[in-house]
């Protein structure tokens, strides 16, 4: 039996799966807020009040934290958990996985400069600039293991 070949991803499901991860970074950074917060009320329980994080510090941290996400899920396989939600893979031109050095860049293009995805919109083949700069394609995957998609895809 032969698979059609992947597909690349377009903008609404490449779109989506960036807003799922983004509702991820969100939610795991009130996680260690919250976790603070509790460590706070068990050391000085007289003196307690709700830590107020600096603009800078939630800045940096949302992008810190995004950028590992994303480097780590691409390299080891293609997928964030937004990607999965929409069967998409990162992949490289010869449909294998990135690798770490590409991820990292890639992921710090992405957090960066977000609006680079909406080029996927007006290229005919659905690059966005990161995909461009650095030969890589978003693809619609719906295998779990990223050999086998790989094999599929020939």
């Amino acid at each position: 039996m032969s698979l059609p070949e992947h597909r690349p991803a377009g903008i609404v499901s490449r779109g989506l799966a960036a807003a799922v991860d983004s509702g991820i970074v969100l939610g795991a950074m009130g996680g260690i807020y919250l976790g603070a917060t509790f460590v706070r009320l068990l050391v000085v329980p007289q003196d307690f009040h709700f830590p107020h994080p600096s603009t800078l510090l939630s800045i940096t941290m949302f992008l810190g934290m995004s950028i590992a996400s994303l480097t780590g899920c691409w390299a080891v396989s293609g997928r964030t958990i937004g990607a999965v939600a929409m069967g998409l893979r990162v992949v490289s031109r010869n449909g294998n996985l990135v690798g770490w050095p590409r991820a990292l860049l890639r992921a710090a293009l992405c957090v960066m400069f977000a609006a680079g995805l909406g080029w996927c919109a007006v290229d005919r083949r659905r690059r966005s600039v990161q995909d461009i700069l650095l030969r890589t394609a978003v693809v619609y995957d719906w295998a779990p293991d990223p050999e086998v998609a790989h094999l599929h895809q020939h």
